[in-house]
């Protein structure tokens, strides 16, 4: 049955791209969503905490050392939150102003899933539910990506929607996919490969290669490999790659430069200067002729088992700084309707501490930003974080 619904889905997706595709042609619409993977395991119970005086309590002794005061957080309006008070980590005050404007949601206990299941079929292992490789970095990143908890997939779910709607784009030879962390599965799909960025001028092309130049005797060299008919089917299939490549960084680099200007300014780090770069890109849909966008950016060092309260600072501060300037860039180019930038991380952390950090752990929370969100309130139920629970499995 599953199957069968996944397959049917695929049908209905195809036929809206169709539709989507038809419609285009006579409007100027455009549409992106941004991934953003929190790689190594996000600690989101310290991200969003509960407030509620007997939810904070279970929260704190849980977490023991590990606990925020609650003093230090920044409390959230309830009627953003259905009622229930809860508190921001005190590294994102950015994104305080987006909940409160509506603009950024919390998705809660969220995480990999194959059926419902409850505690006592885990304990005893009699449940065929829990997803393969459970708490493992690998399997549970690429389980995110591909949405599909019980098998090891070679396509991901970012590169299905866009084998559904890369033909809305006028310019095929600059993937709809594009990465600021190179090859990946959540935009792998099965006619659709991701093109690489980078956060220079965001063209991966050959330095110092100008084709056609007949006065140039290192491009007339490389012309010569590029377009050469090789009998070889392995050479010839990587000489293909590495000309569409080329050709598609030129066309890129020649509307990059061509860009809608924005003032926003971004910190100077790994996830800003990516997220910068993905708002540029951004900038130039219309000369790269381009109505649908999959970006994918990545940001490492979320395995928080040391340091957890210093490190987790650092990052969530990075975290909110970025997608808050990313945010006030696409406001500027008046696309903030148009494009969806959301958060996944392979799983949360344990309730208790292992001294100076935390642990592997499963469902966490993961937040979504927007413009055309139903916003200021809170998806999914927050679960309850006393040990022992009927959630918590140790």
């Amino acid at each position: 049955m599953g199957y069968l619904t996944l397959f049917n889905s695929s049908i209905n997706l195809k036929a809206i791209g169709a539709a989507a595709l038809d419609n285009s042609e006579s409007t100027d619409d455009y549409k992106a969503m941004v991934c953003i993977l929190l790689a190594g395991g996000n600690d989101c119970y310290n991200m969003l905490v509960p407030m509620d005086p007997s939810a904070y309590k279970a929260y704190a002794d849980a977490r023991s050392n590990m606990a925020l005061p609650t003093r230090n957080l920044i409390a959230l309006d309830p009627s953003l939150t259905g009622g229930i008070p809860y508190g921001l980590h005190p590294a994102m005050p950015e994104l305080e102003d987006l909940v409160s404007s509506g603009e950024c949601v919390f998705i809660n206990n969220i995480g990999t899933l194959v059926a419902p299941t409850n505690k006592a079929k885990y304990l005893n292992g009699s449940s065929r539910d829990i997803p393969l490789g459970l708490f493992s970095h690998s399997d549970q990143e690429q389980q995110w990506q591909t949405g599909i908890p019980n098998d090891r997939s070679r396509t991901g779910w970012g590169g299905k929607v866009a084998d559904l709607l890369k033909d809305m784009n006028s310019n095929q030879k600059v993937s709809i996919s594009l990465s600021m962390n190179g090859t990946n599965l959540f935009q792998q799909g099965i006619e659709t490969v991701p093109y690489s960025l980078n956060t220079g001028n965001g063209a991966e092309i050959i330095w110092a290669y100008n084709r056609g130049n007949e006065w140039d005797s290192r491009s007339q060299a490389i012309d010569s490999l590029m377009y050469h008919n090789y009998q070889d089917a392995f050479k010839q299939t990587y000489i293909d790659e590495i000309r569409k490549s080329q050709e598609g960084g030129e066309v890129f680099r020649d509307a990059y430069n061509r860009r809608e200007y924005f003032s926003t300014s971004f910190d100077n780090d790994e996830l800003s200067n990516r997220l910068k770069m993905v708002a540029n890109t951004i900038a130039a849909r219309k000369f790269l002729g381009v109505k649908r966008q999959v970006f994918f950016v990545s940001m490492g060092g979320f395995d928080h088992h040391d340091y957890l309260l210093d490190h987790h600072t650092r990052d969530l501060t990075r975290v909110s700084r970025a997608i808050s300037s990313f945010y006030a860039a696409i406001k500027e180019l008046k696309l903030e309707k148009q494009v969806t930038t959301f958060t996944i991380s392979e799983f949360a952390r344990t309730l208790t501490s292992n001294g100076d950090g935390t642990d592997h752990a499963w469902g966490g929370t993961s937040m979504v930003i927007g413009g055309s969100l139903n916003g200021k309130k809170m998806y999914g139920k927050y679960p309850n974080l006393k040990l022992n629970d009927d959630l918590d499995i140790g």
